[in-house]
């Protein structure tokens, strides 16, 4: 590479090389084989939610499309982080063009705050149905759920966009090793001959108010259907409204979960090996996608039966 200079145009780095465990290689043996059987379990279980929502009539309502939105979300994210890095483990496939790397970090950064907030609408869904019953026919819509995608897509796109952006701006003209398995933000823009303090600040900004925010307001609201729930006095009833809302409970720990620990072990990585952040970041794209379907397949009696129904029709 040519020396850094002012004028020197980020063009000049071609391409990246992915450098994974750098302090742990051997983990690479280990964990292409979980990681291929996650990664063949999230495509095929969300490809099945996807299809049999689409086709059994029955499940053609708010909460569904929902779920279906978080699904196609949860795909997108898989393919754009772990074929790659089970090229990297396999063969040893490391390089990533320039407008790839770009790509994958322009997709990360914007899905990743759509699956939550995804999430909050679902929150928002099942407080309409404990809390508000008698409203939530006319509230819960198709409208609203149409409504809710494009202000979903609208909030992300625009306000993540100028993190790869800005990373994309700098200029690349001495090292070209990524030590991580994906394009994240930091990992590469600290490569960059220039400044990055913007980077740095406008991310931690767009993250702790899109995820922080989000995730505040889905346990609010989790906390006044509980509430609403320990008010019920028929018999039954409480554990039925629970019930409800156990399946998408239980997703939103998985991805409130791995999403803290990668935080908090990010924050605190001068006490643990560099190479933690690094495994937690690419299996936060691929356990909550993997789990997701499964959860909501097994809890829920009405996409059991809509599966069922259609394994019979292929009979």
């Amino acid at each position: 590479m040519l020396p850094c200079s002012n004028n020197t145009p980020s063009s000049e780095v071609s391409d990246f090389l992915l450098n994974c465990f750098v302090r742990s290689p051997n983990w690479q043996h280990w964990l292409s084989l979980p990681l291929s059987l996650l990664f063949l379990l999230a495509m095929g279980a969300n490809s099945a939610l996807l299809i049999t929502i689409w086709l059994e009539a029955s499940l053609h309502e708010p909460v569904y499309y929902l779920l279906s939105l978080l699904s196609l979300l949860d795909m997108v994210l898989c393919l754009t982080v772990v074929p790659k890095v089970l090229a990297i483990f396999w063969f040893d496939l490391r390089p990533i063009s320039f407008s790839a790397c770009f790509l994958q970090m322009f997709v990360m950064n914007n899905f990743l705050p759509m699956e939550s907030c995804t999430f909050l609408a679902m929150a928002y869904d099942r407080y309409v149905a404990i809390c508000k019953p008698l409203h939530y026919p006319s509230i819960i819509t198709d409208q609203f759920v149409a409504k809710i995608v494009v202000f979903i897509l609208t909030r992300n796109t625009f306000l993540t966009a100028p993190i790869p952006i800005l990373s994309a701006r700098l200029h690349y003209c001495g090292k070209n090793i990524i030590e991580n398995c994906i394009c994240a933000n930091l990992s590469v823009s600290k490569l960059s001959c220039d400044n990055i303090a913007l980077n740095r600040i406008y991310q931690l900004i767009v993250a702790w108010t899109f995820l922080g925010s989000d995730l505040i307001l889905i346990f609010l609201s989790y906390t006044f259907i509980l509430r609403a729930v320990l008010r019920l006095k028929a018999k039954g009833a409480a554990a039925k409204a629970l019930s409800t809302c156990g399946s998408h409970f239980i997703l939103i720990l998985f991805f409130s979960t791995i999403l803290l620990v990668f935080v908090f072990t990010h924050m605190a990585k001068k006490k643990v090996s560099p190479d933690i952040p690094v495994l937690l970041n690419v299996l936060h794209h691929v356990i909550p996608a993997a789990l997701n379907p499964i959860v909501y397949g097994v809890r829920t009696q009405e996409i059991k039966q809509g599966i069922w129904k259609l394994l019979r029709r292929g009979d």
